[in-house]
């Protein structure tokens, strides 16, 4: 990887729908040359995929919350398919501590929220924050400090 490759990765964080002839004119590229170098790192497994971000709350999602969960790891066999298989999950992670997983949610109302936190319960305790406001929203990852990382 290259410092091209950086910045074609960059500006497609910013905008996954930039056309390959704008994205070729930022890195001084031709335009298949630059789709050449995007089906490489697709194939490398760097760009895992393109997604449109969306405003939850003008959908009705009023409620992000993140809830701990306490799940022994005996349970992650069962653990796993149940929690892909639960639509209003926006992430889940493995994490250190005593909560072993970290769920973002949202939910149209704290009566949705209460039920699935019920629901999960039964793999172990949980402590739920509710979301009030979000400073920085997901970004993608600034890899211009990286450089020298990646480029050898």
């Amino acid at each position: 990887m290259d410092k091209i490759d950086l910045k074609i990765i960059e500006l497609l964080q910013k905008n996954a729908r930039f056309p390959l002839k704008h994205l070729a004119e930022e890195v001084f590229l031709s335009t298949p040359a630059v789709s050449s170098r995007i089906e490489k790192l697709q194939e490398a497994g760097i760009i895992t995929g393109y997604t449109a971000n969306i405003n939850p709350i003008k959908l009705g999602y009023n409620i992000k919350a993140f809830i701990n969960l306490e799940v022994s790891p005996k349970q992650k066999t069962d653990f796993y398919p149940f929690i892909k298989s639960c639509p209003n999950v926006l992430e889940c992670n493995c994490v250190t501590g005593k909560y072993s997983m970290l769920i973002k949610v949202a939910y149209h109302t704290t009566e949705e929220l209460d039920a699935f936190i019920n629901e999960i319960q039964k793999f172990g305790n949980t402590e739920t924050q509710i979301v009030f406001s979000t400073a920085v929203e997901h970004r993608g990852i600034n890899l211009s400090k990286d450089e020298e990382y990646f480029v050898k």
